[in-house]
């Protein structure tokens, strides 16, 4: 038997307008649906990383990720006099973990001092594409932030951690292959 498929075209959107979680309607081209875009476009880049990882370790810890974006992005679509009845925050032990990780991955392999050319294996160059998507996020909620549309600090820590993460995941998964700036 088929399971019911859900409705993928609503057709709310129609007239340049999205719905956040609460059911406010923002323009699609308001910040918020910026920002929101940049973390879905984030988290599809890890799609793409895990896919053609090597490394087991690699996988599972994007993965973990990527769950972790989602909770990002349905707080970023929760306006504040909402967070209480959503329930979806970003919090101190998220960044928490996201730190424990770069430090148990720095500890499996060099991290030099000098800038590095993406694209030392396809795995790698997956992972610095995320995290440049993920830097640009970080901009977006950073605004944000600053213009008193969120309202939790942990939002930018952890995008500003992730960021950092996956820099010493991508060196991970390219066991030394890495090209330096000369």
């Amino acid at each position: 038997m088929a399971k019911a498929n859900a409705k993928v075209t609503t057709k709310t959107g129609d007239g340049g307008y999205t719905g956040l979680l609460g059911g406010a309607r923002v323009p699609k081209w308001d910040p918020r649906p910026e920002a929101l875009g940049t973390i879905d476009e984030a988290t599809s880049a890890l799609g793409l990383a895990r896919a053609v990882a090597t490394e087991p370790a690699v996988r599972e810890a994007i993965q973990q990720v990527q769950q972790e974006l989602y909770l990002l992005m349905g707080e970023l679509a929760t306006p504040p006099e909402n967070y209480e009845k959503v329930g979806l925050r970003v919090t101190k032990g998220h960044v928490a973990r996201i730190e424990e990780q770069i430090e148990a991955f720095k500890a499996r392999v060099a991290i030099g001092n000098q800038f590095i050319i993406p694209g030392g294996s396809v795995g790698g160059a997956a992972l610095d594409l995320a995290r440049a998507i993920v830097r640009r996020g970080e901009r977006a909620a950073a605004k944000l932030r600053h213009d008193g549309v969120i309202a939790n600090d942990e939002v930018l820590r952890y995008l500003n951690r992730l960021s950092d993460f996956l820099f010493v995941l991508a060196r991970f998964e390219e066991h030394g292959r890495s090209e330096a700036v000369q």
